[in-house]
């Protein structure tokens, strides 16, 4: 995941000087060059971490930190704050035609994950109460349109193709009259993209741009390329003038250095993340976020709003008055492992709890974990549907045809039942639906 090497070093810094009372120029020299490394190291821009460092040491020199009870604290708040206002400072959000229709171009070079990203993109937008279009524009890469025509039917959102066309920008301003004639909001186009920017190409989106006067246009850069995702970014602004972009593959082995470092280079705001394969990983980017994860001290809002798409307010309800009438069958608890499937699983929930060191995640098992998550439900599966609703006739007999029918060993029935008992118990602490959806993670859901 990216930035883990960065956010590992970066609290090993902090943790040398929290362990000492009283800060010296010294200390504070030590700690920024060790802060440096770290960043070069993530192929954060030089210039970027040049500037960055200095200001940075300038201000944690101050009397208010030097002379502070906890000067370390206030070094790492510095630091915080410094990495928000790299990263953009607040976050941006996708600016919507006051007349009620908007334009989004989606722009990048080939390979970045551009059509699969209008994918998640209208998925997203859905979300927000939009009604989004597809339109298919890249006429030169083989099988772009069906691509997009996949990604479509994915996300169950419309799509405007014309396969005898071969005007780009013709095809976008048709899509735009079709998805206004159909009720949509949001047009989302799929422009070509490149192996390298090249004057056709960069012709044909000013072309776009000129005709339809997007009210957003979206660069999508792959975070793997590093401070090539950068230099990319910098050359479609100057040619094209970009809104803003999106980092995708931010969940393989990125060193995190285009996300510190596109908006002090380029001027433009992050818009998103994508954080995985599935269409509903895309997050929006908060900067303030991102700094807190970097710096092991979590993030608990973006939890909170995981919990609440995954879990809404009638399943808590549902929930609550089955708990009150001792109803929470082993249903409702394949229920409660779906729900944090749906956040992520148990690795992006547990990285996003604040206090939580690298070096803790490290000792957690996240396979095994996963791996747990599976044995239980398909232990579950394996019941009758009686068995399910009424957990108390598992008798010897039916627990070993149920380890048998899944190939499990009976001990890992019984494991199943005592977790399952510790998670009824722990609901009847709970007494209304907002209880049930923010405190529905089960503590020692996955121990063993």
């Amino acid at each position: 995941m990216a930035f883990e090497s960065l956010s590992e070093k970066l609290q090993n810094t902090f943790k040398d000087l929290k362990g000492q009372g009283v800060l010296t120029e010294k200390d504070i020299d030590n700690a920024m060059r060790d802060i440096k490394l770290s960043l070069l190291e993530a192929d954060v821009n030089f210039k970027v971490v040049k500037e960055f460092v200095k200001e940075t040491k300038e201000e944690c020199m101050g009397a208010d930190v030097m002379e502070s009870l906890t000067p370390a604290q206030q070094v790492v708040k510095i630091v915080n704050s410094k990495l928000t206002d790299l990263m953009g400072g607040a976050g941006a959000k996708i600016t919507y035609s006051p007349t009620g229709f908007t334009t989004i171009m989606m722009a990048g070079l080939q390979g970045t994950g551009k059509t699969t990203t209008c994918g998640k993109l209208a998925n997203y937008l859905k979300q927000c109460g939009k009604h989004p279009m597809l339109a298919a524009c890249d006429i030169y890469r083989p099988a772009a349109i069906d691509q997009l025509e996949v990604v479509a039917k994915a996300v169950n959102t419309p799509v405007y193709i014309d396969r005898d066309c071969k005007d780009a920008v013709k095809i976008a301003r048709d899509a735009r009259e079709e998805a206004e004639k159909k009720g949509c909001n949001v047009l989302v186009i799929d422009t070509a993209g490149r192996l390298q920017i090249d004057e056709e190409l960069m012709e044909e989106l000013s072309r776009m741009k000129r005709e339809l006067k997007p009210h957003e246009i979206l660069l999508v850069v792959d975070a793997l390329s590093g401070q090539d995702a950068v230099n990319a970014a910098q050359g479609f602004n100057d040619r094209l003038g970009i809104d803003g972009m999106i980092l995708t593959k931010m969940d393989g082995d990125a060193r995190g250095g285009a996300a510190l470092s596109a908006k002090k280079v380029t001027g433009k705001p992050i818009f998103f993340l994508g954080t995985g394969e599935k269409y509903d990983a895309l997050e929006p980017f908060h900067p303030d976020r991102m700094a807190s994860r970097i710096l092991g001290m979590g993030d608990v809002l973006t939890l909170i709003e995981a919990a609440e798409q995954a879990y809404d307010d009638e399943q808590a309800a549902r929930l609550e008055e089955k708990i009150k009438k001792n109803q929470f069958t082993l249903e409702d608890f394949l229920d409660q492992m779906g729900q944090v499937k749906k956040m992520g699983g148990m690795e992006k929930i547990i990285k996003m709890i604040p206090g939580l060191s690298q070096q803790d995640l490290s000792q957690v098992d996240f396979d095994a974990g996963e791996a747990e998550f599976h044995r239980m439900e398909s232990i579950i599966y394996s019941m009758t549907i009686e068995e399910r609703q009424k957990p108390e006739i598992l008798n010897a007999s039916r627990r070993k045809r149920i380890a048998a029918g899944c190939g499990q060993p009976v001990s890992a029935v019984n494991q199943l039942m005592r977790k399952y008992d510790e998670a009824r118990k722990m609901m009847k602490k709970f007494s209304n639906p907002n209880a049930l959806k923010h405190n529905r993670l089960f503590r020692g859901l996955f121990e063993q």
